[in-house]
């Protein structure tokens, strides 16, 4: 969201704690809870560009940034109430930091990356990451343009039904945004976890490991380097094991270059989560062996 919906220019206003429309703040326990995440957060018409209200949501690295701060607040005397401003000025009368401040805090900590952005980087990025998560089918246009708060067709569809959205359509969006979580966040998703041991399984069975030997590995404690390990001493043996100079040579792949690879003689193995595929040859001499092809294959080819 724009700096301004956190904080207008005169601190008068701003992102209020009841306008994260499913938390639960507990003040005699200094306790905060998101109930549901992403978290839909509502910015009031007196607060939008547009002059409109609309909806968006807040990751799951945000909620727990910001419930720390919450619980913070709480901890430190701080009575919160739905009126309370979500980020608060640390100093001066008023309670919201105002916008030039909050640009100013910003740019602090991008000069201290050494780059010379302006603040507004940070919503053209939230922007460009959307755009390319839509491009991956995980989001659609209308919800990107809905959560940067421009008019499109959900927003006619929001005011007609006095800023209200079908729960069906609420959850959907959820749901879209959960998606596009890995391109919003500065931390790995817990999903990146299972596609790295997904990625150890598949290297060990291409390697020439049985699926029964695999599942009684605990691949969680193995280093890179013992998966390396075991990778070289299974491609060794098997190369032992190989008739004269008859080698059993395997390759990566784009995806889209199976099928000529197959009807070149190379068998198909197994799909990485890179996407990229393995496939498998024998080598004669150094030189791939071709298949055997008919007169009748010959001429269909050509």
């Amino acid at each position: 969201m724009r700096p301004q919906v956190i904080g207008n220019h005169w601190g008068t206003d701003g992102l209020r704690t009841g306008d994260f429309l499913e938390v639960e703040i507990e003040n005699e326990s200094k306790k905060v809870e998101f109930k549901n995440s992403p978290a839909l957060i509502r910015v009031r018409k007196g607060l939008s560009k547009a002059r409109h209200q609309y909806l968006t949501f807040l990751c799951e690295e945000g909620c727990r940034y910001l419930k720390e701060y919450w619980e913070y607040r709480m901890q430190h005397g701080e009575v919160l109430t739905p009126d309370s401003a979500a980020v608060k000025a640390r100093f001066g009368k008023k309670q919201f930091i105002r916008t030039t401040n909050i640009g100013d805090k910003i740019r602090e900590g991008i000069r201290a990356a050494g780059f010379e952005w302006r603040p507004y980087i940070l919503r053209c990025y939230f922007d460009t990451q959307l755009l390319l998560a839509e491009s991956k089918g995980l989001v659609t246009r209308d919800y990107r343009v809905f959560w940067m708060g421009h008019k499109g067709d959900i927003e006619s569809r929001y005011t007609t039904n006095k800023y209200r959205l079908p729960p069906p359509l609420l959850e959907d969006m959820r749901s879209a945004y959960r998606r596009c979580q890995p391109y919003l966040q500065t931390e790995a998703p817990n999903g990146m976890e299972d596609t790295k041991l997904q990625f150890r399984q598949q290297l060990l069975i291409v390697a020439g490991y049985s699926e029964e030997e695999v599942n009684t590995v605990d691949l969680e404690k193995l280093s890179d380097d013992d998966i390396r390990d075991r990778v070289r001493e299974k491609l060794l043996k098997e190369n032992n094991n190989s008739n004269g100079s008859r080698t059993l040579r395997q390759k990566f792949v784009p995806l889209d270059e199976v099928e000529k690879h197959i009807e070149s003689g190379w068998e198909y193995v197994s799909q990485l989560p890179n996407g990229k595929a393995v496939i498998k040859g024998l080598e004669v001499n150094g030189r791939e062996l071709q298949p055997q092809i008919n007169p009748a294959e010959k001429l269909i080819n050509r």
